[in-house]
């Protein structure tokens, strides 16, 4: 509507992905075929004038007619925040998991560290969509820090099947929880049973950061993506 609004064209936008409901994005890619004659920064400027508060348009780049943002992505980047303390945490609420009990991060990190490569994730996604499409994918970084009362889970991959981050990182609290070993996890991901990983960590906590392109595309992009929410 906003692009509508702005170009009197009845305009389609391809994103880069869908992502759960609750899902958050810092770094959603839209593209748009358009004959206005505004310029890049014009577009900014107006389409943020026109979208709502919680939505908001941080660049706009000529590209190509062929221009494909879901199937020219090379990889996905997500970060996943919990809050670990029984403070609640009132401001962002809307964006973490608050995890009460003491989480064990190096753990979390070990298990975390046997993701990357190219797998088979059925147990990370939901049984019916297992047995529909491949379930295989190449995970180029899985990584678990804290940061004070905060861990982050940062994952990326070519791409991410349904519920997939979400089933991880409710398994990654398992094994900070100490009920599954980094062992046991890894098994997990071997013996590749659909849906076997059940805790689903809710959606709130989770923020796709970066789709990447192999021309660049969006690398020098100015924001703030690096830093620890």
């Amino acid at each position: 509507r906003a692009l509508r609004s702005l170009t009197g064209e009845p305009i389609r936008v391809a994103l880069a992905g869908r992502t759960d409901a609750g899902v958050h994005a810092r770094g959603q890619v839209a593209a748009f075929t358009s004959g206005s004659r505004h310029g890049p920064d014009v577009f900014v400027r107006a389409l943020n004038h026109h979208l709502p508060d919680q939505i908001a348009v941080r660049m706009v780049r000529e590209v190509a007619l062929t221009f494909d943002p879901r199937r020219q992505a090379v990889s996905r980047w997500y970060r996943y925040t919990i809050h670990n303390g029984r403070q609640r945490p009132a401001l962002m609420r809307a964006v973490v998991w608050q995890v009460a009990e003491p989480l064990d991060a190096d753990a979390m990190a070990e298990a975390a560290a046997s993701l990357v490569g190219e797998h088979d994730f059925a147990a990370f996604t939901q049984p019916s969509f297992a047995g529909r499409r491949s379930t295989c994918r190449r995970m180029t970084r899985a990584e678990v820090k804290r940061c004070g009362r905060r861990i982050l889970v940062e994952v990326e991959a070519n791409a991410f099947l349904p519920h997939q981050v979400r089933r991880i990182v409710g398994s990654l609290v398992e094994v900070g929880r100490g009920r599954l070993s980094a062992g046991e996890f890894g098994s997990l991901l071997r013996e590749a049973k659909p849906g076997a990983a059940s805790l689903t960590a809710p959606a709130r906590g989770l923020c796709l950061m970066k789709v990447r392109y192999e021309d660049g595309l969006f690398d020098d992009e100015d924001d703030e993506t690096d830093e620890d929410v």
